[in-house]
């Protein structure tokens, strides 16, 4: 039983005021899912500049150095902004190949999320203190999506929670619960895709990720994902222009959609929309079964 919120803003004033809405529509989805939670911020891209975005359980011993040596072993600049047990490394897009290649060889470091846009941001705990940690109600953004959990597949760890991110600037999250995410883990791997978790959602992820992969835009992806998933799911997922919502055909995780001529709102029950602006005047609705829904810039 988790809780799902995700928000794609039309008007652009309302940028600054992204991770606080977003904060307080998975603030009140904390009792659908007290083990852990996490929210993707999608932000403008700048210019040749990409994120990423890692992790560590020993923040204090890891981040002090982490410029330093990616400045090393790429050859090239890399600005380190740490939020925690987070840190947002800014680089030349050019290098994060070899970044990346680096972070692998690093003890401690798990990367989170890559792309131009998005920051990602997860850890066990309530939602509150995990808004609060990673000071999420300051960050501003076009779009984004969060997740709190209650484990049903897998243990409660930092990387079992939501959001996953298996590709650059793709994020998921999902409340339900895969019956096929062994065998299709097995298939994916042979396609090239790598896990670190065994949770399911990881699983949905990658095959979104490796569909794309093959040259299907996200819809098409998305509507692969009706007859390749077996199970009971609603997906939020987030890319650098937008985010796409996905429900099995049975249906039977709550959702609910609200549009006006600022936002789209999705969450897993109406109280996690009920306090954003204009919501009063809104078009509220209960997304479709196997229907995709897509919104983007």
């Amino acid at each position: 039983m988790c809780g799902i919120v995700g928000l794609f803003l039309k008007d652009r004033d309302l940028e600054p005021q992204l991770g606080a809405l977003l904060s307080g529509m998975l603030v009140t989805m904390t009792d659908r899912g007290p083990d852990s939670a996490g929210i993707a911020i999608y932000g403008t891209p700048a210019e040749g500049k990409a994120k990423i975005t890692v992790q560590s359980p020993e923040p204090e011993a890891v981040f002090p150095g982490l410029e330093a040596a990616l400045a090393e072993a790429s050859g090239g600049s890399a600005a380190v902004a740490v939020k925690s047990t987070h840190a947002v490394i800014t680089l030349d897009a050019g290098k994060v190949p070899a970044v990346r290649a680096a972070l692998a060889g690093m003890s401690g470091i798990r990367v989170m999320g890559v792309g131009e846009a998005v920051e990602i941001f997860k850890e066990v705990g309530l939602p509150k203190d995990v808004i609060a940690r990673f000071e999420i109600a300051k960050m501003t953004g076009s779009h984004g999506i969060g997740h709190t959990r209650m484990a049903t597949e897998s243990a409660v760890t930092t990387m079992g929670a939501h959001p996953f991110s298996t590709g650059a600037d793709q994020c998921l999250v999902h409340n339900g619960s895969l019956s096929n995410h062994n065998g299709l883990r097995r298939v994916l791997r042979q396609k090239g895709m790598t896990f670190e978790t065994e949770n399911d959602t990881e699983v949905a992820a990658a095959y979104l990720t490796a569909e794309m992969a093959e040259g299907k835009n996200l819809g098409e992806a998305l509507d692969g994902a009706l007859d390749d998933l077996d199970g009971f799911f609603t997906f939020v997922v987030g890319t650098k222009s937008g985010f796409g919502v996905l429900r099995d055909p049975i249906a039977c995780k709550p959702a609910v959609m609200a549009e006006t001529d600022q936002y789209v709102a999705f969450g897993s029950e109406y109280r996690a929309l009920a306090n954003l602006p204009g919501i009063e005047t809104a078009r509220v609705w209960e997304p479709e079964p196997a229907t995709v829904y897509f919104w983007e810039h």
